[in-house]
């Protein structure tokens, strides 16, 4: 194909998109609300991910010491179990810390502030809280705990207990729901996808009947498939590209106003600030969405009028 056709398929797609009136409207109305929902999707996805990562940031394990253990033998500890490839931080917090904290959880309660200083004694070991990376391995983090013991220099354990199988409900049902919503993500982006482009594909095919006869005339005349279809092709990747930038042009006060009414429901996190920080990311995917589903469905959509 030479370039004053390619050229020509490129004007005549131009000219059938501005010329289209109420059709192309109608077209690029349909992948309006089509991009639309892609790109809520992709907030939708940050939201859940920024959802899980908070929740699973307050889920630890606790390893509490009897109150003679050596500073020297949890620091060791310590050590040990920051070594293991699933955690992802050990902290420490000293008798002394774990008092001043008491006390403040219990600055209003007068009684049992006068028992605490009636034992003339710190009651309170030192502990560990371990982060793992994901809360399905503090199973494992447990288990060598259990099977590495550590012991003091009288030969007895210095750990009291572990707080794992207090947490193991919510562990595990937050192990669950992560994986549930990892796979309903997936599930749900696929349906609405197939959906988006039934309906792009729908209102292009509409847009190209109303040219139907003038196809026709153009297969009488030898004109080549590539020729008949290159217009309609470039008809729909402008309809597609318009309404991506439209898309991308709603975002913008939409998301300022969602980001300013409900980031404190969202746990901090600001829809608008993500839209700002990864406007590259909602453009490329807008844009190639827009391109596609335009160009793919118009190729599609003008086959049958190809037919002799």
């Amino acid at each position: 194909m030479s370039i004053m056709i390619i050229r020509r398929v490129f004007v005549n797609g131009a000219k059938n998109f501005a010329r289209s009136g109420s059709v192309t409207f109608a077209t690029v109305l349909i992948m309006t609300v089509t991009l639309a929902i892609v790109g809520l999707l992709i907030f939708l996805s940050a939201i859940l991910t920024n959802t899980l990562v908070a929740i699973k940031d307050k889920v630890d394990v606790n390893v509490y010491f009897v109150t003679t253990a050596a500073e020297g033998e949890i620091i060791a500890l310590q050590n040990k179990i920051a070594d293991l490839p699933e955690v992802e931080r050990v902290s420490y917090t000293t008798r002394e810390e774990a008092l001043t904290a008491f006390k403040a959880r219990h600055a209003t309660d007068e009684l049992t502030l006068q028992a605490l200083a009636e034992l003339g004694d710190n009651p309170l070991g030192a502990s560990l809280s371990i982060k793992a990376k994901d809360p399905g391995e503090y199973e494992g983090i447990v288990k060598y705990l259990s099977d590495n013991p550590s012991t003091g220099t009288d030969g007895k354990s210095i750990v009291d207990r572990v707080n794992y199988f207090q947490n193991k409900i919510v562990i595990d049902r937050l192990t669950a729901a992560i994986r549930a919503t990892e796979q309903a993500g997936v599930i749900i982006v696929i349906l609405f996808a197939f959906a988006s482009a039934v309906i792009a594909f729908a209102t292009v095919r509409l847009a190209i009947y109303t040219a139907r006869e003038e196809i026709g005339v153009m297969r009488l005349m030898g004109a080549s498939n590539a020729y008949i279809r290159g217009p309609f092709i470039v008809a729909g990747i402008l309809a597609g590209v318009l309404a991506s930038v439209l898309v991308l042009l709603l975002f913008y006060p939409l998301s300022w106003y969602v980001g300013g009414a409900f980031s404190g429901w969202l746990g901090g996190f600001n829809v608008f600030t993500y839209y700002v920080s990864h406007f590259a990311l909602f453009f490329s995917i807008l844009t190639g969405s827009g391109f596609f589903l335009g160009g793919v469905a118009s190729w599609f959509a003008v086959r049958k009028y190809l037919r002799v």
